[in-house]
């Protein structure tokens, strides 16, 4: 079931640990697919984004200094991946005590178990599956909602499937309360508290699937919703030991699909939290070995 809802009773009380704020006026500049952030001056971006976004000048310091090395190391490598990591509030998903690392590039903890992936994993994970304007695409593996933020600055129609149920209702209370602040783009993401190993099937096919949780193969029922000529980006390998695959799914004239697989990282290893499966509503063990 799709969640919308405001958060109520205890996780409610979980999201006061985020870095949220009490809902504010309007954003200045609601979100359009043609906004435009300077991407070549930090001084013009921090400033263009303060008058029309309304954001903090501190953060958007680090946003940028984390945006050069980003650049720098072909983490993002086209415009449009450059304008969704300028324009996303990273700080607005980390924890309370993590504000001052939320531009580092690091995992960082968010509770459950869990951790916001590293800036600079999430930027080329993004940039790999070459996202659209108008494509369909699924995220497993909710987590802080960043990840799914990201993508809401590249499309208009993002899905994404948690399995923790109280990281979900909270994740989902916090892109309640950014709407409520202006920021009109998160209206584009779905959310679903569910097992991802099996997809989105009511909501597929899609154009892009983006995983962000471990496993020794691919999922057959993401590979079934994976659109003929999709891209589906994917940690697979043993526990703590993954590489991150492009896989790409394309038909020939015959029919038949061809798979492709390549290592966005040329052989590194990085670890990833483990894609855990639902028996009944009991998160149990782990999909490796499926």
């Amino acid at each position: 079931m799709i969640r919308r809802d405001f958060l109520r009773g205890g996780a409610a009380l979980a999201l006061s640990a985020l870095a949220v704020r009490p809902a504010l006026s309007a954003v200045p500049t609601p979100f359009t697919f043609d906004m435009a952030p300077p991407m070549t001056d930090g001084k013009a971006f921090v400033d263009w984004m303060a008058k029309q976004r309304g954001e903090d000048p501190a953060y958007l310091l680090k946003r940028w200094q984390r945006y050069e090395v980003l650049v720098a190391n072909k983490d993002v490598r086209d415009d449009r991946n450059k304008r969704a990591f300028l324009l996303t509030p990273r700080e607005r998903f980390v924890t309370r005590p993590n504000l001052p690392r939320a531009y580092d590039n690091a995992f960082l903890d968010i509770g459950y178990g869990v951790t916001i992936s590293g800036p600079h994993l999430v930027g080329r994970m993004t940039t790999t599956i070459d996202v659209q304007q108008g494509h369909k695409v699924l995220e497993v593996g909710t987590g802080s909602g960043y990840q799914s933020a990201y993508l809401s600055h590249l499309t208009d129609q993002v899905h994404t499937i948690e399995i923790i149920k109280p990281l979900a209702e909270r994740t989902r209370g916090v892109y309640d309360q950014l709407i409520s602040e202006g920021y009109n783009e998160f209206k584009a993401i779905s959310t679903k508290n569910a097992d991802g190993y099996y997809g989105w099937e009511e909501a597929g096919p899609f154009d892009r699937i983006i995983v962000t949780c471990g496993i020794d193969h691919v999922p057959p029922p993401l590979l079934k919703q994976l659109k003929p000529d999709g891209i589906m980006v994917i940690p697979v390998g043993p526990p703590g030991a993954q590489h991150v695959l492009k896989v790409t799914k394309t038909q020939g004239a015959d029919g038949q699909f061809t798979v492709a697989r390549s290592d966005i990282y040329n052989g590194r290893v990085v670890p990833f939290v483990p894609f855990t499966k639902l028996e009944g509503d009991v998160i149990k063990g782990t999909h490796n070995g499926g």
